[in-house]
Parts: C-alpha cells; structure tokens; sequence
C-alpha cells in the first residue's frame, strides 16, 4: 500500500466524525428546548436564541475559517474550529445558566467552517480515484448526525439532565480533535493573499442582520419597524460587501467565483434544500410530540420521536455512497435533481398520510436520501467548477447558504404553524392539522424547484476533480507525488 493510500486511510475517518460531532451538537438541542425554557426559567421567544446564535455564529464564521485555511493551510483552522464545538460542549455541560449556554452555542458555532475545510483536505490529501467518494461521504455526514443527534439526544434526556447532552457532543468532539491531530497531514498552503478586514466585518454584518430577522419575525411580527429594519440594513450592506469585493486586491469573497453559473445553481440548490431539511426536522419533531387528544400526533417522548426520525441518518448513509458512485459515472447533476426529487416526495407523503408512526419512519427515510444525495452532488458541482486554491472558501460559502436556507426553513414553518392554532386547554393553543399541511406542502415545493434547477447550466466537467494540483510554485502536492510513486 502506498504512502498516500495509508494516510487517506486515516484522514477520511478524522474528517468524517468531525463533521458529525458538528451536525450533532447542532440539531441535538432542538428536541430539548421546551425542557430548557423550564429549567433555565426563559420565555419562549427567549429560548430559540439558542439556536439563533448557533446559525449565526456558524454563518458568520464558516466563511472567514474556510479562507484563512486556504491562504493558511486547512489543518490549523480545521483544528480551532473544532476546538470550538468542543469548548461550546464543556461549558453547555457546566451549564447553570441561560447566558453561559447562550455562549457555549456561539462556541460551537465554530464548527460550520469544518464542512468546507475537511472537503478541501479529502481534494489535498485522497488519492484522485476516491476524492469523489470521500466528498461525498463526508456531505452525507451531516445529515447522519443530525439524526444521530435527534435519537441520542432522547436517550441522555431519559436518565440525565440537560447537560448530560453538552457533554454528549463534547465528548465526541474530543475525539474527533485528537484524530485529527493525529492523522490529518499538515498540508501546503495553497493560494496567496492577505486578510480582507472589511469584506470579513461587511460579511458578518449582512449575514447578521437579515438572520437576526428571519430568526426573530414570528416573535416581533414580520412587519414590525425592527424587522424591516434589520432586512433593510442586510439588503445595504450585502450591496456594500459585493462592491467592496469586487475592488479589493485580496477580497475575502471573489464575486466572480460566485457568479459562475455552477456556482450560483449549487447555491440556490443549497438554500432550498437547507430549508427544507430544517424545515422537516422541525415539523416532524413537533407533530410526533403532539399529543393524540389534539386530533393528530402520537404523544412520543423526545427518544420516541427521536427514533422516528433515526431513518433520515441511514438514508443519508446509503445515499452517500450510492451518490458518489453516480457522480462518478454520470456526474453530479443526476444526485442533486433526485435529491430534490426525493427530498419532496418524503414531504408530500405527509401532506396525505401521517395517521401511523410508519408513516412518518418512511418519510424520515426518504428525506435523508434526499438529504443525502444533494449533499454529496454540491460540493462534487463545486470543486468540478473552482481551482484548489478557492475550494475552502467556495465549499464555505455554499455551507453558509444552507445554513440561511435552514434558518429561513425554521422561520417560515414556524410562522405557518403560529398562525393556524386552536385552543385544546384553558391557555394551551396548538398548530391545526392544516397548519402542518400546508408547511409540509411549501417545503416540498421549494424541494421540487432544487430538483430543478440543475438543468438551467450545463453540468460541469469532472476533470478539474481530477487533474494534478499543484502549489503556487508550480510543484505537484504531497498527494500527487505519492500517486505518482506508488
């Protein structure tokens, strides 16, 4: 076995229980959050700033790592961004209070920057034959941990506190820390250029101000003076941002890059696919919850429940395997439209049929193959599309957008449900049966146009997947050298 065979060996594993300690830190709070309000004694609106300051923390950042790793070298960043999902574990273990929690969520929201860095490392470090293979298998992670996540989550809770599940995600990120300490080569840096200050502050401040909206619209109202302000200030300073990095020398964005065709479809594909895997996630948690005198729901614990929705992270297992075999084959355009395709038939099977737990374990199983397999054609479209040199950055930035397009997933639902309730006790008022109805019906639409916008660009040519990286100097990598001895 070569060098470079045995060192892929290693990494691959490193980087894939990376990105699920992530996935799971990060959606294992949801089911939780009814008993955090309790504990912790916050108002409802209050408590979903656990999960606000985690996307915005993991929006605002993601980007900023995955640069500094291409001008840097990916393993160091790699390494402080998981240091982060593991101090943001500690301290939610110590727990105690809403604010220390509050902080241990923008720790962990550190995190979202290991996606982009560890497909930029697969693209260094694997043998060329099994890059596609290990892009994909380490996209379909994340939607492996958030129902790993969603499962685990309910069976600490059953016989410990809430802390038991901060300590849960910190454990494995420890691990994963250690791996990739271990096992992760340190590898070339590979583009050239300086800090961008401006372009990173413009980045947070527009990526803030419209998350902050779309996270708080249902509790301050969606035409309140504060909402269409932040929308407003994000609209502005986004124009800034894009003029500001279309002039500078060293920009921390290159516009260009994200105005290729391919780049903005994959984009686009990102946002609606991130909302509705959020979307599902929050639906499908709240409805097998509810309980059975309402009319609908099953009455299932958060373990339960949890359970339900495990099918989502087997299906996201099998689809990304099964996906990086049709990349291979006939590239990453026919994964991305059945992604979509099966993303919104998970959906609209709930639309019809949700009166039996089987219901909802089948369409948790088909929404993680849909999951799945547009996870693995992304960053397979983008990395066919941009030279080494931006792959951190470009995988960076379609992360970001899924992360926006599930913060605006969570928000519509939410608004839909919000507005449709009845009353089923003195002071208690719960979504109707439509209410679901009609938020399962908008996320499977927005599933049906991600399965369709893959045909507005010509697929990409798997070529740049594949041809010799080499260093600014004009050497080959580690990785092409140990090919070529081996």
């Amino acid at each position: 076995m070569s060098d470079q065979a045995r060192r892929g060996k290693g990494v691959l594993p490193a980087l894939v229980l990376s990105v699920l300690a992530f996935s799971l830190v990060q959606t294992s709070v949801v089911p939780i959050l009814p008993t955090l309000q309790k504990d912790l004694d916050v108002a409802g609106s209050g408590i979903t700033w656990l999960m606000t300051a985690n996307l915005l923390s993991a929006a605002v950042l993601t980007p900023l790592l995955a640069r500094v790793g291409d001008l840097r070298g990916r393993k160091p960043v790699l390494v402080v961004a998981i240091a982060g999902v593991l101090a943001g574990g500690v301290l939610g273990g110590i727990g105690g209070s809403f604010q220390l929690l509050l902080i241990a969520r923008v720790l962990a929201g550190t995190g979202g920057a290991i996606l982009p860095l560890a497909v930029a490392v697969v693209r260094d470090e694997l043998p060329r034959e099994k890059v596609t293979g290990g892009v994909a298998l380490i996209s379909a992670s994340l939607g492996i941990g958030s129902g790993l996540g969603l499962v685990a989550t309910g069976a600490v809770v059953q016989h410990f506190d809430y802390e038991a599940v901060f300590w849960m995600g910190a454990i494995l990120a420890a691990v994963a820390f250690a791996l990739v300490l271990l096992l992760v080569p340190h590898d070339p840096v590979t583009a050239e250029g300086k800090a961008d200050p401006l372009g990173a502050l413009l980045l947070a401040g527009w990526l803030s101000a419209f998350l902050i909206a779309v996270s708080q619209g249902n509790d301050w109202g969606w035409a309140s003076a504060r909402t269409l302000g932040l929308f407003a200030a994000a609209a502005l300073t986004l124009a800034l941002w894009v003029v500001v990095e279309r002039r500078v020398a060293s920009p921390l964005v290159d516009i260009a890059m994200l105005a290729k065709p391919t780049i903005a479809v994959t984009n686009t594909a990102a946002v609606l696919v991130g909302f509705a895997m959020y979307g599902a996630f929050l639906l499908m948690s709240n409805f097998t919850q509810t309980p059975k005198a309402v009319g609908y729901g099953f009455g299932a614990s958060v373990l339960a429940s949890g359970w339900m929705l495990f099918p989502s992270a087997v299906g996201s297992f099998a689809a990304g395997l099964g996906g990086a075999a049709l990349i291979k084959r006939r590239g990453p355009r026919v994964p991305l439209v059945l992604g979509g395709a099966a993303t919104a038939v998970a959906l609209g099977v709930l639309v019809f049929v949700h009166g039996s737990p089987v219901d909802v374990v089948i369409a948790s199983g088909l929404l993680g193959v849909g999951v799945g397999m547009a996870y693995a054609a992304m960053p397979a479209y983008i990395n066919a599309s941009v030279p080494v040199q931006q792959s951190g950055i470009a995988n960076g930035m379609n992360a970001v957008l899924r992360t926006v397009g599930g913060a605006i997933g969570t928000a519509v639902t939410g608004a839909i449900l919000a507005a449709n309730v009845k009353q089923v006790a003195p002071g208690v008022a719960l979504p109707t049966i439509d209410a679901y109805s009609h938020s399962f019906v908008v996320a499977a639409a927005l599933a049906v146009v991600a399965a369709g916008v893959p045909f507005l660009v010509k697929p990409p040519k798997m070529s740049m997947m594949t041809t010799p990286i080499v260093t600014q100097d004009g050497e080959p990598t580690r990785a092409e050298l140990a090919g070529a001895n081996a």
